[in-house]
């Protein structure tokens, strides 16, 4: 693959002249990376204590790779080595290990990742915590379900994203098609749903002829909480029509709006990445705050020899001078 490197001289005029760089100039490609970098989809990553990078993907029991220089990873094994029967009534029972969306965080001295069990267009869905300790594979204790949802729902229980507050109080934003993206307050004592806060609070949904909307990631930046979700087709190879759009809100219940002020419950949403050249599908992205930039992780599907395979994107995020992300 011939990739960029992160063209960081575009995203300073794109800052200083306020417009998003997406008006400014193409999208820019993924950064370089290398290793086990391919066969990846719903990414996640965390710095380590001992200042590696540990990335989570939907895989077998989801798959672990590690990095020490946010370039060079390599697959060192799976979060449930020895399996995940708790699943088994979610998934497929062809290929039960397959679990979804991996979403990591670090709190209280403990690692949570959170996931989803389903299969492909189906509302027989739960999301699960496990806590570890040290983030490694096999280390993983099984805490149960967060939520499910079934064909009674009108929602889906998958792609969760866990987002603390700073005061304190933890969120889990979830969700794909039907009505979109929903909010749930959790009990920071345990990771699962709150008892005393139950509302279901829905953040975003599509309008008109698609439902197609999923992978809630919020991040929070200077005054905004910013709400990436991906768009369209995932998983088809190079014929995935994945996008990230954004918005945001003063308040993390929102209501998020685009750059047009259109609420994302109405169909709103700003894009900032799409497809382009031979990268199909970018998108599920993930947002880890480092100490050079914020870094966006998403996967995408490349016309080479293995165009129906996931792989690896990481670029850089900025903020233009009217407070809107945008990727470099």
């Amino acid at each position: 693959m011939r990739l960029r490197r992160f063209p960081a001289v575009l995203a300073v005029a794109t800052a200083l002249l306020g417009v998003p760089a997406a008006q400014a100039a193409d999208y820019p490609n993924p950064g370089y990376v290398t290793g086990d970098t391919t066969a990846v989809h719903d990414p996640s990553m965390i710095r380590a204590a001992d200042g590696s990078y540990l990335l989570y993907s939907t895989d077998q029991y989801l798959q672990i790779r590690r990095s020490t220089d946010r370039i060079h990873f390599t697959r060192i094994g799976s979060v449930f080595p020895n399996g995940a029967p708790w699943t088994a009534p979610f998934t497929d029972p062809a290929n039960p290990g397959y679990l979804w969306a991996p979403d990591i965080s670090f709190h209280n001295g403990r690692y949570y990742l959170y996931y989803a069990a389903s299969t492909f267009g189906s509302r027989n869905s739960a999301i699960f915590l496990a806590t570890s300790t040290t983030g490694l594979p096999g280390s993983w204790t099984n805490q149960g379900i967060v939520v499910q949802t079934s064909t009674s729902n009108d929602y889906n229980a998958i792609d969760p994203n866990l987002f603390v507050d700073s005061s304190g109080r933890w969120w889990l934003s979830f969700g794909s098609w039907w009505t979109g993206i929903k909010l749930i307050r959790l009990d920071p004592a345990t990771g699962k749903r709150s008892t005393s806060d139950t509302a279901l609070r829905g953040i975003a949904q599509r309008t008109g002829g698609t439902t197609a909307e999923e992978a809630p990631y919020i991040v929070q930046h200077g005054g905004y909480y910013y709400l990436f979700v991906s768009w369209d087709l995932c998983c088809q190879g190079t014929k995935s029509t994945y996008r990230v759009m954004v918005g945001r809100s003063t308040s993390i219940t929102g209501p998020y709006t685009d750059r047009a002020g259109v609420r994302m419950t109405s169909g709103g949403g700003t894009q900032i990445l799409a497809s382009h050249g031979d990268v199909h599908g970018p998108g599920h992205v993930a947002v880890l705050h480092d100490t050079d930039a914020d870094v966006l992780v998403y996967h995408y599907y490349y016309s080479d020899a293995t165009p129906l395979t996931g792989k690896l994107g990481i670029n850089l995020i900025g903020y233009d001078s009217a407070g809107w992300p945008y990727v470099y």
